[in-house]
């Protein structure tokens, strides 16, 4: 899957948006803020939960942190982070290269309202050194993903 079943879902979808690969690793939302010259707030990291029964994919800024107080009042539980073996087999994508497009297995995709404070906001693509540049409106709309407020920003200073 990986790199490749993005560029696929974004070749039939998207097909004017490009991937960016770096020569190194960008599976940390510093590396891929240095790699690609924004904010660390501006990477979108996609981070794969269980909650109950339930397995969703949550993408959020890269500076926002979980509530569980939040997630709980909107998606009904607490939150458990899939473990890594769990998350390539289900998303097909590795962890730091997680991202909601051209996923191995169909699953809920939710975005975060701390991404709206962005015009544009950089995703992984795949894989650990991939990524590509879209307006969040327009990457929840790709996916179908379901805006929520789920997260806590770092308060500015």
């Amino acid at each position: 899957m990986t790199v490749e079943a993005v560029r696929a879902f974004l070749s039939a979808h998207a097909p004017d948006l490009e991937i960016v690969e770096l020569d190194g690793s960008t599976a940390t939302v510093e590396l891929a803020a240095k790699g690609h010259g924004v904010a660390p707030a501006q990477i979108a990291k996609t981070l794969s939960l269980r909650i109950k029964d339930r397995t969703m994919l949550i993408v959020a800024s890269g500076d926002a942190r979980l509530n569980n107080r939040k997630i709980k009042d909107v998606l009904g539980g607490k939150p458990r982070m899939l473990g890594a073996d769990e998350v390539v087999s289900l998303t097909g994508h590795p962890v730091g290269g997680v991202c909601p497009f051209g996923l191995a297995t169909p699953l809920p995709v939710y975005c975060d309202v701390s991404l709206k404070a962005f015009d544009e906001v950089v995703p992984a693509a795949g894989s650990i050194n991939s990524a590509v540049r879209i307006a969040p409106e327009r990457m929840a709309d790709l996916v179908n993903a379901e805006w929520i407020d789920v997260c806590d920003r770092p308060e500015p200073g």
